[in-house]
């Protein structure tokens, strides 16, 4: 028998707050089923498969990821927004590694439902406003993009790793990277055409 008011954005949840706790990975629907306190075939009432159900969480972390980072930033312009964009990206990974797993994950999301999320959407728009804030136009836009995830992303993960075994703090290092950033960006090559020199 489902659980009454078990619903596609419970089922979602509930596959959340699973990936937070055992990894993103780990999460089935089995897992969530369990989770929720209701038979597996019950979940397929709400999402059609645990692909779907992965798109979903995805979707959710993106838009909460978002959300946190456009409340940094809101105010904010050049190294002062990079800043507050930089640590709302970090935290979230920290307290959610599970979903923040799920937006680094290349997942085919149903195109209806990625419609309807403003997350990733907002996210690039929020992304590109900041960098704008530095004066840099396409091509140049979209390699900082590049630069700035790869950056952000591969220290959350070499953190969450343990690969900062230093006896200097991630912290140090990070606001020094930060620093380091801000400094490349207000001082960005332009793109020459045919490549650059």
């Amino acid at each position: 028998m489902v659980r009454a008011g078990l619903t596609a954005e419970r089922v979602t949840t509930a596959g959340a707050e699973l990936a937070d706790e055992v990894g993103f990975e780990q999460v089935t629907m089995a897992r969530v089923a369990r989770r929720l306190g209701v038979k597996d075939a019950s979940l397929y009432a709400h999402v059609r498969n645990l692909q779907d159900l992965r798109g979903r969480i995805a979707l959710l972390a993106a838009d909460e990821k978002t959300l946190r980072i456009a409340e940094a930033t809101a105010g904010r312009a050049g190294k002062d927004a990079l800043l507050a964009f930089a640590d709302a990206w970090r935290a979230y990974a920290h307290r959610h590694p599970g979903r923040y797993a799920a937006t680094q994950t290349p997942i085919e999301i149903d195109p209806e439902l990625a419609a309807r999320a403003a997350g990733p959407r907002r996210a690039v728009e929020l992304t590109y406003g900041m960098l704008r804030g530095y004066g840099l136009t396409e091509p140049d836009l979209t390699d900082a993009v590049r630069l700035l995830r790869s950056t952000f992303h591969g220290f959350v993960a070499l953190e969450a790793a343990g690969g900062f075994a230093h006896e200097r703090t991630p912290q140090e290092s990070w606001d020094r990277s930060l620093d380091a950033l801000h400094t490349l960006l207000e001082h960005w090559p332009s793109a020459r055409e045919g490549g650059s020199a």
